[in-house]
């Protein structure tokens, strides 16, 4: 979990366009994070596998 005043900042409008950090809205985590669903990596695989995510399941062959 990121610091509430990390997210906070990071929610702030940037001064220029290239330092947009783009956070899990779950967690707050910046790194491996997937613009589709606004989510890290890590909280997607557990609400993919609980079932959360419409239309996402887990692969198997």
């Amino acid at each position: 979990m990121a610091k509430t005043s990390v997210v906070a900042r990071s929610r702030k409008q940037p001064k220029f366009s290239s330092r947009i950090v783009r956070r899990c809205f779950r967690c707050g985590r910046k790194r491996g994070y997937m613009r589709d669903f606004g989510l890290c990596r890590i909280c997607f695989r557990e609400l993919a596998n609980e079932g959360a995510i419409p239309g996402i399941r887990k692969s198997s062959w």
